[in-house]
């Protein structure tokens, strides 16, 4: 029982001394509460205290822009108002003006028929509900915080396949708002765009793309889209340049464009011309296939007999040109009409596969020949065969030949270096039937002429002038 009673005794004895800690404590927090309230009293409201009053410490200014207890949305007046109508909603249409800086032009793609631009779009415009007192500060500039409480143009990219607004590191939108309530409102803007593209006379062609802005909820009844200074209103870097084209121009027009559903819009244009740059596609397609061309002139001054070495070297032209063809073919658009280029390639195709041909004819004239050559000297009489130079005449200061080229022809049909014209003057016994010819009555002799090889000779000149002609015509027509 004792030692229960000691026990009680000391944990009354804690309690105790533990309440007069925490009250100490807390008259301690209240007396310092008690002087710093004293001392900020005597600083506001003692007329100066330890300063004079016209101190710039404590000097504030009369703009209330600057003050750090007003609120933008409270000095805008933005919860007063209802920014989901338009400014003067019910009046004449609110005059918004446009002007655009072009940061770059990316790409230009034929195949998808599109572009790729980057500027920046400002819009101007007045609205009354945000007008501000103000004496010293000109304006205020907002981030894209603001821009979603209070009423903007609602633009849009006509025929645009994508777009974005920038957003590194935040929203690249600006807001700017003055004291008389007009607005700036800028943003950085990336849009693809569709652009038909006229390639009849690709690749020595000039292309012109439009992009085209416009509104999209209010028609000219209420919103009247302009350019703000016509043609100055379009600012390009000069800095801007594309590796396949020549930026030769940008002008930008106005129109109205009519919808029968909703009714007229005005319309904003940016065009821009770009020039092709044609010297990639002369080292990539033109010269290749000029080559290939005169490469297939080679076997005119091959000798007709070589069929290895004239087959082989028509056949890789042409395959070569296939491939010239299927090449350029393969990055364009697969378009319904025929383009520059495409003429150019087939018809230089048509002259290579010509030359194969040629030595078809040849070929096959020369192995037709050979073949009555030999029926004739079967049909003479034994006597008069052409290794036996009692019965046969030769003029050696025609041919060039002696009887051991006579030999030669026997077996080709014609000379060995195949240049000349071969004069074969056999002697017929005229009174045979079975023998038909031109007979001479004085001399007794039959004419053979052998001249197949004269194809070659008028295509050496034919082809290169006929090649040369349609150059000229082509560039003339094109360039």
């Amino acid at each position: 029982m004792q030692v229960d009673a000691v026990f009680v005794l000391f944990c009354v004895w804690l309690a105790g001394t533990a309440g007069k800690m925490v009250q100490s404590r807390g008259h301690k927090l209240e007396t310092y509460k008690q002087s710093r309230l004293r001392r900020d009293t005597r600083m506001d409201g003692g007329g100066g205290g330890g300063h004079k009053s016209g101190s710039p410490i404590y000097k504030r200014s009369p703009d209330m822009t600057k003050s750090l207890m007003t609120k933008s949305e409270q000095l805008l007046r933005i919860d007063d108002h209802d920014f989901t109508m338009r400014p003067a909603f019910g009046g004449p249409p609110i005059p918004v003006g446009v002007d655009v800086q072009v940061e770059s032009l990316d790409t230009i793609s034929e195949v998808d028929m599109d572009f790729t631009m980057t500027l920046y779009l400002r819009h101007y415009w007045k609205d009354e509900r945000l007008s501000f007192p103000s004496t010293n500060n000109q304006s205020m500039t907002f981030d894209s915080r603001l821009v979603k409480k209070i009423w903007v143009p609602d633009m849009f990219f006509v025929h645009s396949k994508r777009s974005f607004i920038h957003d590194t590191t935040t929203d690249n939108v600006m807001l700017r708002v003055y004291p008389d309530g007009n607005v700036l409102y800028s943003l950085r803007v990336t849009v693809t765009a569709m652009c038909n593209m006229d390639l009849s006379r690709f690749p020595l062609d000039t292309q012109t793309c439009s992009l085209e802005i416009e509104s999209y909820a209010y028609t000219d009844d209420d919103l009247m889209l302009y350019w703000k200074k016509g043609n100055e209103s379009l600012n390009t870097d000069d800095r801007i340049s594309l590796s396949q084209f020549l930026i030769q121009k940008f002008h930008t027009t106005t129109k109205l464009a009519f919808y029968s559903s909703t009714g007229w819009y005005n319309r904003l244009y940016i065009h821009f011309t770009l020039r092709r740059h044609i010297f990639f596609f002369l080292l990539q397609t033109y010269f290749p296939a000029t080559l290939m061309v005169m490469l297939s002139w080679v076997s005119f001054w091959i000798d007709r007999r070589a069929v290895p070495a004239r087959v082989p070297l028509g056949i890789t032209t042409v395959l070569t040109m296939s491939t010239i063809i299927t090449g350029v073919n393969a990055s364009m658009p697969r378009v319904s009409y025929i383009k520059a280029v495409d003429i150019y390639l087939w018809v230089s195709f048509v002259f290579v596969f010509l030359s194969v041909i040629e030595y078809a004819a040849v070929n096959y004239l020369s192995t037709v020949q050979e073949r009555k050559e030999r029926k004739l000297r079967e049909r003479l009489p034994c006597t008069c065969g052409i290794g036996n130079p009692d019965e046969m005449m030769i003029d050696p200061q025609i041919t060039g030949y002696g009887s051991t080229d006579i030999n030669i022809t026997g077996n080709y049909g014609m000379p060995e270096n195949g240049g000349r014209q071969e004069r074969i003057l056999a002697q017929v016994a005229l009174n045979d039937p079975q023998i038909t010819g031109q007979v001479k009555a004085s001399r007794g002799y039959v004419n053979i002429w052998i001249d197949t090889h004269a194809i070659d000779k008028y295509s050496r000149v034919v082809f290169p002038g006929a090649y040369i002609l349609f150059n000229i015509i082509y560039w003339s027509i094109y360039l």
